[in-house]
C-alpha cells in the first residue's frame, strides 16, 4: 500500500520491523526504489524477516506465512492525512492504544485491513479500534469471521460492520466485485474482466486505489473505480507490486472506459457474475 499510494502520487512512509538479513535489506531497497520514506522502517539486529510462500494455480493462490516474534513499539509519527493499518503478527496489538491516542490527538484518519492475527483477537477486542476507523477493508470471509456469522448476505455484513464504528465499510467478493456502505447507501462495483495471471496483492491494491482516491477528495463511487482498476492491473502480473499503476495511467483507463460504472444496489438484488469488459486491455 505504501508503494501503491506513492505511485498514485501521494507521499507515503512505512512503519515495519524486519530482520537485519538479506531479505530485510531487499525490502528496504524496494521502498527506497519507489521513493517511500523509510523513516519508520526498522532493521532489527539478530532477528529474521518474516517469510511468505505463495502457491498459485490457474489464477488462484494459497499463501503460507511464517511470522517471527516481534516486540512492536508505536513510532513517533508525524502528522499525516491517513494511516493504513494492516496485517501484523502477535504482539502488534500493543500499538493499538497509542495508535488511537495518536489519531485522537492529530485528527488523522485510519484505514484498517485486519490480518489473520488481528481477526483472531475477536470483535470485542477490536471494537475500540473500529470506532476510530474511517475505512474498513475486508473480504466476505473476513467479515464473517469478525462478526462470527455464517450469513453471506452483503447488505447484512456491510451494515453490521458499519454498526461497529467504521464510517465506511468496503467488502470485496473476489470475482463477484466489491461492495461499500457509507451509512446511507449500498454501492456495488463489478470487476474488470481482464486475463488473470495471479491474484496475490489484489485486495491490497484495491484498498490502495480506494484509500488514495479518498485522500484526493474523491467520492466513494470514484474510489471504488480507482480500487478496481488498480487491482485489475495487479492481477495481470506476477506478484503484488509489478502491476501497481501511476495516477495518470489510471485516469486514462477510466476516461477510456466510461461505461464502467458503480451503482447503488438494493437488499435482495442479485449482483453476482456481473463483469465489465474494458474497451481495450492495452490501456494497462
Amino acid at each position: 500500500v505504501a508503494i501503491g499510494s506513492r505511485r498514485l502520487g501521494l507521499r507515503s512512509a512505512i512503519y515495519s520491523e524486519v530482520g537485519d538479513d538479506t531479505q530485510g535489506k531487499r525490502l528496504l531497497q524496494s521502498f527506497l526504489d519507489d521513493h517511500v520514506s523509510v523513516r519508520y522502517f526498522r532493521l532489527k539486529k539478530r532477528e529474521k524477516t518474516n517469510y511468505s510462500v505463495v502457491l498459485h494455480y490457474k489464477g488462484e493462490r494459497t499463501i503460507l506465512v511464517h511470522h517471527e516474534q516481534r516486540h512492536y513499539c508505536f513510532p513517533s509519527l508525524e502528522k499525516a492525512r491517513y494511516v493504513y493499518l494492516t496485517s501484523m503478527s502477535q504482539g502488534s496489538e500493543r500499538i493499538f492504544l497509542p495508535l488511537r491516542r495518536y489519531l485522537k490527538k492529530t485528527g488523522v484518519q485510519l484505514g484498517f485491513n485486519p490480518g489473520t492475527h488481528q481477526l483472531r483477537l475477536g470483535l470485542s477486542y477490536l471494537k475500540p479500534l473500529l470506532r476510530v476507523t474511517k475505512i474498513l477493508f475486508v473480504n466476505v470471509e473476513e467479515a464473517q469471521t469478525l462478526l462470527r456469522t455464517q450469513n453471506k448476505g452483503l447488505p447484512f455484513l456491510l451494515r453490521e460492520l458499519h454498526h461497529q464504528g467504521p464510517k465506511i465499510v468496503v467488502i470485496s467478493d473476489g470475482p463477484q466485485g466489491s461492495y461499500t456502505y457509507d451509512g446511507k447507501k449500498l454501492y456495488y462495483c463489478p470487476i474488470y474482466d481482464v486475463p488473470v495471471v495471479e491474484r496475490t496483492g489484489c485486495g491490497d491494491s484495491y484498498a490502495t486505489g480506494f484509500l488514495s482516491a479518498i485522500a484526493y477528495g474523491k467520492t466513494v463511487i470514484e474510489a471504488m473505480k480507482w480500487g478496481t482498476v488498480n487491482a485489475a492491473s495487479v492481477i495481470q502480473q506476477v506478484g503484488p507490486q509489478a502491476g501497481l499503476i501511476q495516477q495518470s495511467l489510471l485516469q486514462k483507463i477510466l476516461k477510456a472506459n466510461t461505461l464502467f460504472q458503480v451503482r447503488t444496489f438494493h437488499e435482495k438484488e442479485v449482483t453476482k457474475n456481473r463483469l465489465y469488459k474494458p474497451a481495450k486491455y492495452t490501456s494497462f
